[in-house]
């Protein structure tokens, strides 16, 4: 046998291992994903609400999971987020943007990134958005834009709350300048929903980044954020290659966003119910208050008009 016969053999050698490995499909069926010390479970980690016990990491979940974990199992309702033209510039590179549409939907089992709920929280309506990150990164388009917007007004139409949970990378690269609009657009709403004195609040989840933490993201009255969240706008090696330092290894986490004052609070997930429930009560009693002392006011200068004429 000569080197090249034995080069030939050894290739298809490669080649069999390589078609044994599992693709991307099956590890997403698997009962097991990994972690910290190697293998989980992903029935364990569903059951300390996708939070690994030895670490501490949160995992990714989805928007109806995020759902269930604040409003209770089932306990709220999908609302139903108009749908804009799908790929308005015909966008293809790899492939075709609507086959990215088609995988995303069939693997999240959502018509776009951001899902809007209603739902209760210790009594109090509330209107929620989250973005699920399986669906193209996470990324905000047309879609994405239009559900923010409509959740801000749901909540105004019916004086509710605004919760939001933000993640992805940024605006969706295969919708261009349509998708950066969005950026202006969902600013001005979260700017009508302060108008109307009603409460917005945010909590990051891992990551955050790009055009979404430089507009809805971070406009919020309270910034809540789970426990080592990326919360970011550009990237960390590109930050470092610009101030030509060394950075922390801890730069741009939860926590270390929470210490320079960009978020006010970092909760665990299982907390996250009781921290906005309560967060809600205040805030809905100072605005009541408000409310109260606007009336007041135009009642006595009511009275003192009469009393005038």
């Amino acid at each position: 046998m000569n080197w090249l016969t034995k080069a030939i053999n050894f290739g298809e050698k490669i080649k069999k291992v390589l078609r044994k490995r599992p693709s991307k499909e099956d590890i997403a069926n698997s009962d097991w994903t990994s972690c910290c010390k190697g293998p989980i479970l992903k029935k364990d980690l569903e059951n300390n609400l996708w939070v690994c016990n030895l670490c501490g990491k949160h995992h990714r979940i989805s928007c109806r999971q995020r759902f269930d974990i604040l409003f209770g199992k089932n306990a709220y309702q999908i609302l139903e987020s108009p749908i804009p033209s799908e790929d308005p510039l015909n966008w293809v590179d790899t492939k075709s943007y609507k086959d990215r549409l088609k995988i995303a939907r069939k693997k999240t089992n959502q018509n776009c990134a951001v899902m809007i709920a209603k739902g209760k929280i210790n009594g109090i309506e509330v209107t929620a958005g989250a973005i699920n990150f399986d669906f193209i990164g996470g990324s905000v388009g047309a879609a994405e834009g239009e559900a923010i917007i409509y959740g801000v007004q749901h909540a105004i139409d019916n004086q509710t709350p605004y919760l939001f949970f933000p993640c992805g990378g940024g605006q969706r690269m295969f919708e261009s300048t349509i998708a950066l609009a969005n950026m202006t657009r969902t600013t001005l709403a979260i700017n009508e929903l302060k108008n109307n004195n009603l409460p917005y609040i945010v909590c990051f989840t891992d990551p955050t980044a790009g055009g979404i933490t430089a507009s809805f993201a971070m406009l919020g009255d309270i910034h809540l954020a789970e426990p080592g969240c990326l919360i970011a706008f550009a990237g960390k090696r590109v930050i470092q290659a610009t101030v030509k330092e060394e950075l922390s290894s801890d730069f741009q986490t939860a926590e270390f966003v929470e210490k320079h004052g960009f978020v006010d609070r970092v909760v665990q997930r299982k907390d996250i119910q009781k921290e906005v429930g309560s967060l809600l009560s205040i805030l809905l009693r100072k605005n009541s208050d408000i409310h109260l002392e606007n009336l007041n006011e135009t009642s006595e200068t009511n009275i003192q008009t009469r009393e005038a004429s």
